[in-house]
């Protein structure tokens, strides 16, 4: 037998070696396979998959601003470091609300909290309180009461979690049924070189804002009262904790760990508090084994064994088995504190680990969920990092389940680069009296990026929503930070 055959026999006795390989590997995962829903509703891969197609269309994209028109928040003016006077950045915002979600009536005021720092420093994260007359829309009339927190009372709050805070980040606010302006917020505690855990470890807070009216056009901050933390994460059967994400190694892991955004909700008399959190155990956690859960897919059966070997020898396999973002619910006590603990919403195993600014409302008898998070953070073939989205969910319950809206969850997307000054995220939505359209808000610019423009109030625009369906209103761009088109 001559070298040449011999090879070709080695070759093709290497194929078939290779195919039966193959075909035992996949048999092995087969047998793997299993579909358990744990009782909450589910962002599949199924559903992500179709997005790309969908997200061209203008009924979903984020309109453009005219980038010479947009101004920075004139009043946005806080304190470096070093006691210097500054221009600040403002980022993440969210109105004072009432108890159905439209923007309240505070004393003839509508009154917005937002994120806002040092430009020039990225762990400057504070609160801050701007207000703008009932009636006026431009930018330039949104005042600033300044931060809501002195640096003193995380330790006057005598809160075992509270102590260690190094930033404050997103929540929402309620006017109460006795007039008074109730914050929720994220407790975020960073470096240890900053009296932080080194863990970016994430609790919901609470806090009574007491405000004050000194003269005709003046809100005045008077202090915190009740302030205290809410939720920690329970013991990681539900939710994961900031434990378990210390213990598989924080960072370096890959993993992402997230419990913030609580967004205050009330139905039935009841009080309730939606936030973006991460899967437990005893939920559908993460890990490769989450690979093999045919609920996290969604689609026929066909799909499922496709979709599933492809990302299993693929380059996203770690990220997806990773990938366990949930928003999750709490039930309060009408003091603020915890009184039970509930399954989350909605899910998004396998498919991103960070689904942010959670946001429900009912509206024309059906509740609506909304969420924002980026493409960077997806497992999703032909979404891009640069993509930006709203996703959307309806049910006829406030706890589900919860159906996608536009057959996919898409609601909003952007795609544009992160440097150009017309970028936006963090898109919020308003509902309305009117009961037919809401507006949405976000900020514009990413922070730090330039000298002269600074993260700002985005241009509001506004959103139909009918039924399971919803599109961008053309032609409906507002003011910079306008909550109402209510009259």
């Amino acid at each position: 037998m001559n070298k040449l055959k011999i090879v070709k026999r080695i070759l093709i006795g290497s194929i078939i070696c290779s195919g039966l390989i193959t075909q035992q590997i996949f048999a092995a995962t087969s047998s793997m396979d299993y579909k358990e829903t744990y009782g909450i509703s589910h962002i599949t891969r199924y559903d992500m998959l179709k997005i790309p197609a969908q997200e061209n269309s203008p009924q979903f994209k984020v309109p453009q601003f005219n980038a010479s028109t947009l101004k920075n928040i004139a009043s946005a003016k806080g304190y470096d470091k070093d006691g210097n006077l500054i221009d600040l950045d403002v980022w993440d915002s969210w109105p004072l609300q009432n108890a159905d979600g439209t923007a309240a009536n505070y004393h003839g005021y509508h009154v917005v909290f937002a994120l806002a720092g040092d430009p020039k420093n990225p762990d400057d994260t504070s609160i801050y309180l701007f207000y703008q007359k009932i009636g006026e829309t431009s930018i330039d009339s949104w005042k600033n009461a300044g931060r809501v927190f002195k640096d003193s009372d995380k330790f006057a709050a005598n809160d075992s979690y509270l102590k260690y805070q190094t930033q404050e980040w997103s929540g929402s606010a309620t006017l109460t049924s006795d007039g008074k302006v109730r914050l929720f917020y994220t407790d975020f505690s960073g470096a240890a070189k900053d009296g932080g855990t080194d863990a970016s470890n994430q609790v919901l807070t609470t806090a009574q804002v007491n405000l004050s009216i000194p003269d005709a056009s003046t809100l005045k901050i008077d202090g915190v009262s009740d302030h205290k933390s809410v939720f920690d994460g329970g013991n990681g059967t539900i939710y994961q904790n900031v434990q378990q994400f210390i213990d598989e190694g924080k960072w370096i892991s890959g993993d992402n760990h997230t419990l913030r955004d609580p967004h205050y909700v009330e139905d039935n008399g009841h009080k309730y508090l939606v936030f973006e959190a991460n899967t437990g155990t005893e939920d559908g956690y993460q890990g490769d084994n989450s690979l093999f859960n045919k609920a996290f897919y969604g689609g026929s059966e066909g799909f499922f064994q496709t979709e599933k070997d492809k990302l299993l020898v693929g380059t996203k396999k770690h990220d997806a088995s990773l990938a366990n973002g949930a928003l999750g619910i709490i039930e309060l006590n009408n003091d603020y504190t915890l009184k039970k603990e509930m399954k989350p919403l909605i899910a998004s195993n396998t498919v991103t680990d960070e689904i942010e600014r959670a946001n429900v409302f009912k509206m024309n008898g059906k509740w609506y969920l909304f969420t924002d998070s980026r493409g960077s953070k997806m497992t999703i073939d032909g979404i891009s990092a640069r993509d930006i989205y709203m996703l959307g969910f309806t049910s006829d319950s406030l706890t589900g389940p919860y159906k996608p809206l536009n057959k996919t969850g898409l609601v909003l997307n952007l795609n544009i680069d992160p440097a150009d000054t017309t970028f936006t995220y963090s898109h919020f939505a308003v509902p309305q009296t009117n009961g037919k359209n809401v507006v949405i808000t976000s900020y514009i610019t990413n922070r730090g990026l330039y000298t002269d423009h600074h993260s700002s109030f985005a241009p509001s625009f506004l959103l139909n929503i009918q039924g399971t369906k919803t599109s961008v209103v053309s032609n409906s761009i507002l003011e910079q930070g306008q909550l109402t088109v209510d009259k």
